[in-house]
């Protein structure tokens, strides 16, 4: 737990130390001092044991909130999520899984990184999609449950929909059950948490390739550096300069490639516009469904190359990004040829109805 801290409390107030307990921690953070990564495992394996306090819980994560945690810290909080997560197992080697999961928190246009892993997975991408209810109503879990994917299917059933649609959709409530003792605490604070950053870095299906959109452009260079810390094989990470955690047609996005080196891990900056990588430029809110009907149509529209050219020019470059991170491409501008020629033959569209079909029969 490293070096012992000096308590800040009077000795008129004195406490003992019980199962649970995050007093420690928090005199580290509220001394202004960061935790390594041994004490982020050890601070949130507490929480997730379910014996910590409730307004201990609270004071970390807000303690927490008021500053962009370091590497070293959210590295920590993802060790312990994944150690608790209940695996997806497959004969697929996770170094060949993507998962296209952002932390969400953004204006939403549409669900661009969902359609990206239909279209990735029409390309023979193995995509385990990571993700829960939206709070718009119309997020991915929403939408592809419409679609008439079952959201409630069992490991087994993740497990074939995975390795013969190429697709699979893990429900996070499923998967962390653990989360479950931090859930009505990050509910009643309101704001983003740490987990909102963790839970994009903790799929199912261990995939270590990765797609994953930010809301805030500070968080790019960090989860990249977690995502290289973690060994992943091959991840882009951005945040559209308009504010969205996409991909965007409306203005340039910042980008950080991770790919996993003979000496550990690389990370590479760079800022790209949608017209260096054969995308038209358009404001991608201009076209966002304002119903879950809407939504499901739109994606619809997309897949059978129907839909307005702002949303296809979204999803294109979406899913370019995922052809890349998927090692289906070379580069994004390649990865949007691809993605145009998925839509126009008609596989993007067959890859949903083959998830289905497998789904349903599972």
């Amino acid at each position: 737990m490293g070096t012992p801290v000096t308590p800040l409390q009077p000795s008129e107030f004195p406490r003992q130390e019980r199962p649970g307990d995050l007093t420690p921690f928090l005199r580290l953070l509220i001394s202004g001092q960061t935790l390594t990564i041994d004490q982020a495992q050890a601070a949130f394996g507490e929480m997730m044991g379910g014996q910590s306090h409730p307004a201990e819980v609270g004071a970390l994560l807000a303690l927490l909130a008021r500053r962009l945690p370091t590497v070293e810290e959210l590295t920590g909080a993802v060790l312990v999520m994944r150690s608790h997560v209940t695996a997806l197992k497959t004969s697929i080697d996770p170094s060949r899984i993507l998962d296209t999961a952002g932390t969400g928190g953004a204006p939403k246009a549409f669900n661009a990184s969902t359609l990206a892993a239909i279209i990735a997975a029409s390309q023979g991408v193995h995509v385990a999609k990571h993700g829960n209810r939206s709070r718009t109503g119309r997020g991915s879990a929403e939408v592809l449950e419409v679609l008439g994917l079952p959201l409630e299917l069992g490991l087994e059933g993740q497990r074939r929909c995975l390795e013969q649609a190429h697709f699979a959709f893990c429900f996070a409530p499923n998967h962390h059950p653990a989360a479950r003792h931090a859930m009505p605490i990050r509910k009643a604070l309101g704001f983003p948490t740490i987990f909102n950053l963790v839970g994009p870095l903790t799929n199912p299906a261990y995939a270590r390739r990765q797609v994953v959109g930010v809301y805030d452009r500070a968080f790019v260079p960090l989860i990249a550096s977690v995502l290289r810390e973690l060994g992943t094989e091959h991840a882009l990470v951005y945040h559209g300069l308009d504010g969205l955690d996409e991909m965007t047609t409306g203005a340039s996005t910042l980008l950080a490639e991770v790919k996993r080196t003979a000496q550990g891990g690389s990370v590479h900056m760079r800022e790209i516009t949608p017209e260096s990588v054969g995308v038209r430029h358009g404001n991608p809110l201009s076209v966002s469904p304002t119903s879950l009907p809407e939504a499901a149509q739109l994606f619809r529209d997309v897949l059978s190359g129907r839909a307005a050219s702002i949303a296809m020019e979204m999803s294109v470059i979406n899913a370019a990004a995922a052809l890349v991170a998927g090692g289906c491409a070379e580069n994004l501008t390649e990865g949007t040829a691809f993605a145009r020629k998925s839509i126009a033959s008609g596989a993007a569209g067959a890859a949903l109805e083959r998830l289905i079909t497998v789904a349903r029969s599972a």
